[in-house]
Formats: structure tokens, sequence, C-alpha cells
């Protein structure tokens, strides 16, 4: 069996770490570089650094800020945020990415998936899908879950896997800084259809929470944010809770 992952998320605008509830009210939670560095010195296996401001206000990933969180740390590192071309994948795995997360843009163009998987591989590629649940049908939305699509979830959860990607970031807006579990249907649900990786994303509030999306939602993955930024939850702790429910982790 796969070793579970717990991978702390730095959300990024202005170079600043910002949380928010449900994708509004965006608070400010921190240097990013620090919480970088004391996430990869207390067991965090991965983290993920998205610059949401990037896409929204049309300008290419804070290059700068990514290099000294890449000197900073010594774990797997993906940055995602404004990728719209496989130029902008190369600056940013040149400046200490190891991998590159891309959303609004592989809706947009989906055949950038095929294009940097072709080039860099598909274990550098990962496609993040914010999805909202309306009338009990998963939508996929853009620009930080503000522009409803007119794609299912799992068809193109499907699609992303045969285009190349090597893992699927699935963020549920339903439950986005709610504290209030994961999204472990759908999760599971996703886990069947396709054969890579499924990092699970949204929700996170105690440590039953990753316990139940590792074992109800067939997560491979579970990211959180603010219950990790505000010291809510160690991860440490939570890795020692979770190897005690027979998971199987990293210590």
């Amino acid at each position: 069996m796969l070793t579970k992952r717990i991978i702390p998320c730095l959300d990024i605008k202005n170079g600043r770490t910002v949380k928010g509830v449900n994708f509004v009210d965006l608070k400010d939670a921190g240097d990013p570089v620090k919480l970088a560095k004391k996430y990869a010195e207390t067991g965090a296996d991965e983290l993920v650094f998205l610059d949401i401001s990037a896409t929204e206000e049309r300008r290419s990933t804070l290059i700068d800020l990514v290099r000294k969180v890449a000197a900073a740390i010594n774990i797997p590192f993906t940055v995602g945020g404004g990728i719209s071309s496989v130029a902008d994948v190369d600056v940013l795995l040149r400046n200490g990415a190891d991998k590159i997360s891309i959303n609004s843009s592989a809706v947009k163009t989906p055949d950038l998936i095929n294009e940097i998987a072709a080039k860099y591989g598909s274990q550098c590629v990962v496609v993040a899908i914010d999805a909202k649940q309306i009338d009990g049908d998963w939508i996929v939305h853009l620009v930080g879950g503000k522009v409803p699509t007119d794609l299912n979830l799992f068809d193109w959860a499907k699609e992303v896997e045969q285009r190349g990607a090597g893992e699927i970031l699935f963020t549920s807006m339903n439950n986005d800084g709610t504290k209030n579990g994961f999204a472990n249907e759908a999760l599971a649900k996703l886990s069947e259809i396709v054969n890579i990786p499924i990092i699970a994303s949204g929700g996170a509030g105690t440590m039953e929470h990753f316990a139940e999306t590792f074992i109800n939602g067939k997560a491979d993955a579970a990211l959180a944010a603010s219950v990790f930024h505000y010291q809510e939850i160690e991860i440490q702790e939570l890795k020692q809770f979770l190897k005690n429910q027979n998971i199987s982790i990293r210590l």
C-alpha cells in the first residue's frame, strides 16, 4: 500500500499567505517562506504553493518567492497560479518547483496538459479541479471558484488523466474553509474512475477528517491550509494519530 501524504497548502496573494472561507473573505496567515520552512521541518510530505491572485490579475507567478521557498525546503514542492504555457512551466521548474499545478488554463486549453506532460513527464503535472455540487451534480468552476463551466467533475477528471496529468488536486468548494470534513463521496468516486493519485482538498478541521478522507474517501493525499497555518493541528501529531488508525504514513 502506498504511503498517504499530508500536504500543507500556501495560498499566496501579494506575497503573503492568505486563507478564506468558501474562496472569499481572505485573511493574512503569515510569511510563506517561514511557513514553508516550518512545514518541511515538522513532517510535511510535500507543499503546494498557489498564487491565487495570478490567474485573476493575469500575471505570472511570483518567481522570486518560488525561488526563496524552494531554497528553504527539502520536500517536493508544487506551484500553481497563472500558468498558461509551456514557457511558464519551464521557468517555474528552473526556479525550484518539482511539479506544477494548472487549473483554469487546463480547462481553456486542454492541450496544454498534453504539451507539459510530453515535455517534462506526467509526474510533474498536477491538474487542480475546483468543483461545486449544484442540485446533485458536481460542476467544475474557474478563477478561484468564481466562474462556473459546463464541465462535470468526473468527466473532466477522466479527460485530464487521458491527456497526461500525473495527479488530480480536487477541491470541493462546498467544503472549502468550513472545517466540516472533506467531500469523501465525490473523492471515492474519483478514485474509482481514474488510476492516478487524488489529492483531497477543502474541509479539513480535525484529525478525524484526515483519517476519514483516507479511509472513506480513498484519497492518496490530503491537503489543508488554515488548520496548519493557525496551528490547530500539528503535522507530527496528525501523523501519529493516522498511524494509530493503521493508515500507512511516513513519520
